[in-house]
């Protein structure tokens, strides 16, 4: 059984540590530019760097909502009400994680190399790679892997061959016939 007065005391030291840990972001983009930071969000924009990040709130709030009910089965309905209401209080959040990707991408690249990313990968060959990458990456991975099966089929064969002509003794030559 999951104790509400456990849950508040995990929520209080989560609201402390995110305190402390947006504390250190805000200082870390202090030390950059607002003009790198901004070429930075432009580069995560185009580049889709946090997207995959989009699926946290809706399975942790999923999650949840999967344990209280099975905690508390009575209370299937009201259970999923409160965990999607404060889950969406909490989507604004989400602009923390942005900015916390901009800050890492301002101190790794230049405004200039951000720049040059961003008109990149917001052209159409960009977009392509974006898209397109991914499925030629599986497919050249495929290839490798048939290539590699062959190389070693053939390798060993060629090897055994080669020791086989090595170390088995010639066969006698057959004696004239008289």
């Amino acid at each position: 059984m999951i104790s509400f007065t456990g849950m508040g005391r995990f929520a209080s030291i989560a609201v402390i540590a995110g305190s402390l840990v947006l504390g250190a972001v805000s200082a870390k983009a202090q030390d950059v530019p607002a003009e790198h930071l901004q070429a930075a969000r432009e580069a995560i924009t185009a580049l889709g760097v946090t997207d995959r990040f989009d699926a946290i709130l809706p399975n942790i709030m999923d999650r949840l909502t999967s344990q209280l009910i099975q905690a508390y089965p009575n209370l299937q309905d009201t259970i999923s009400a409160k965990v999607e209401a404060e889950a969406l209080k909490l989507a604004a959040r989400r602009a923390d994680l942005e900015r916390e990707a901009a800050v890492v991408y301002a101190k790794a690249f230049t405004a200039d190399e951000l720049k040059q990313m961003t008109a990149f990968y917001t052209s159409e060959t960009g977009k392509k790679l974006l898209k397109d990458g991914p499925i030629a990456t599986r497919e050249l991975l495929k290839a490798a892997d048939i290539w590699t099966a062959g190389i070693a089929r053939d390798l060993e064969k060629q090897a055994n061959d080669a020791l086989l002509a090595e170390v088995q003794p010639a066969a006698p030559a057959e004696a004239p016939k008289p």
